[in-house]
């Protein structure tokens, strides 16, 4: 009967079943590939591995978890456990370095215009010798990069840059126009790029770290390989590149569930095409 048939389609127990699959593909997707659960659900959709009557939401996905059903814990979603509820005391006592981010144009805040870049820096060991990350995240596209740097002075950071400057060559104005950072000391000579190319580089309010999210966003997904009090100096190059291409290679909802890397490569094909 309808009824019958009705009641054997309801409760979680039995849809949970009846998507095996899928569920299979997500815990595949979350243990070997790093994504979260809503990456494994946007893609898997987008790229038409299943249709939309074989899968089930984020959000139940993630009640499954709360259930024990599946093999993922609570403890193994990062950002679930890492909400931070204490209270922020406000500092407003810092010198901003050059241009603030006040003078930033709205264009730059909608994210609408490739080559606007944020950059931080991530230390591992509080000591003096230790390696240090420069990371640069792109606005548009989420393209993130990560660069050993040998400690965290201006001197250093500025080395960095003009490799980049070099590698980039005559297309660096058009891929770097304009870059947001904090008023660390490290950053104290960023703005000189402004006197060598039309780079502006804009300075973060104090202490506000939600000014350049993004980056901040992707210097926590560091975290998961890099945990905070490790030396920098033990991860070779090659395993700095690795983390680099999995974060680049991670579907994004905000992205349609493409990943920045493919969203970078074409913006950079456009620029490489014009003459």
């Amino acid at each position: 009967s309808t009824y019958e048939l009705h009641r054997s389609e309801c409760g979680r127990k039995s849809l949970f079943l009846r998507r095996h699959k899928f569920i299979d593909y997500v815990s595949h997707c979350f243990h070997n590939q790093g994504w979260s659960l809503d990456a494994c659900v946007g893609y898997a959709l987008d790229k038409g591995i299943f249709q939309k009557d074989q899968v089930v939401s984020t959000k139940t996905l993630y009640n499954y978890v709360d259930l024990g059903l599946m093999d993922i814990k609570n403890g193994d979603l990062p950002e679930k456990v890492k909400r931070n509820t204490k209270t922020r005391r406000a500092r407003v006592n810092k010198r901003i370095l050059g241009r603030s981010i006040d003078e930033r144009s709205p264009r730059i805040e909608s994210r609408k215009d490739f080559g606007h870049w944020e950059c931080d820096l991530v230390l591992g060991h509080k000591t003096k010798d230790d390696d240090v990350l420069l990371t640069l995240c792109e606005r548009k596209t989420r393209q993130f990069f990560m660069i050993k740097i040998e400690d965290k002075t201006s001197a250093s950071v500025m080395k960095a840059f003009d490799k980049l400057r070099e590698y980039y060559g005559s297309k660096w104005n058009q891929i770097f126009k304009s870059i947001t950072t904090d008023n660390g000391s490290e950053f104290a000579d960023l703005s000189d790029l402004e006197q060598v190319s039309k780079t502006l580089v804009y300075y973060a309010h104090p202490y506000t770290s939600c000014d350049k999210g993004s980056v901040e966003r992707h210097n926590g997904l560091i975290r998961r390989y890099i945990p905070k009090g490790d030396r920098m100096d033990k991860y070779s190059v090659e395993d700095i590149a690795k983390i680099e291409v999995w974060c680049n290679s991670l579907p994004r909802k905000i992205l349609n569930y493409k990943t920045p890397e493919e969203y970078f490569d074409t913006e950079l094909d456009r620029i490489y095409r014009r003459r």
